[in-house]
């Protein structure tokens, strides 16, 4: 294992809550709000910083859920839609937060398994670029600053 490889493992076990892929990106703080057992879908967020010298994209993420889909937020006449995003893209040397009533992981079908507040789950990120990183995100409580995510129309 080369020294670098060895410093960002280094940085990876100290950092909670953050993933280095190919030591340009940074995935900060992957979470999911807590869902009601009736809930269809529920979103996953998190920040991701380019720290490398060219542009890279999400492509995909894969969960154990029986539809993961990347989307967007759309706001018509005060309505947000989602809509379905083929990937989102990284620019060199910035930050993209995937954030309620932005760019964010729907998580679909989850009618009957809830997302329950203090548990996680495993994920899979999928860049154009850096390839695959392995995340974990929490489930954490929906406060309201973050309630009108709910009423969003999929």
């Amino acid at each position: 294992m080369k020294l670098t490889q060895l410093a960002a493992l280094a940085v990876f076990a100290f950092t909670a809550g953050t993933a280095l892929a190919d030591e340009t990106l940074k995935i900060e703080k992957p979470h999911a709000f807590e869902t009601p057992p009736t809930a269809g879908a529920g979103g996953g967020f998190m920040s991701i910083t380019n720290m490398g010298e060219t542009d890279d994209a999400l492509i995909a993420v894969r969960a154990d859920f029986p539809r993961v889909e990347l989307h967007t937020t759309e706001f018509t006449d005060d309505v947000a839609r989602m809509k379905h995003v083929e990937e989102i893209t990284i620019p060199a040397g910035e930050t993209v937060a995937l954030e309620p009533g932005s760019y964010h992981v729907m998580l679909m079908g989850i009618q009957g398994m809830p997302l329950v507040a203090g548990e996680s789950f495993p994920a899979t990120l999928v860049f154009e670029h850096a390839g695959e990183v392995e995340v974990t995100f929490d489930i954490v409580t929906r406060d309201m600053d973050h309630a009108g995510h709910a009423n969003h129309n999929h």
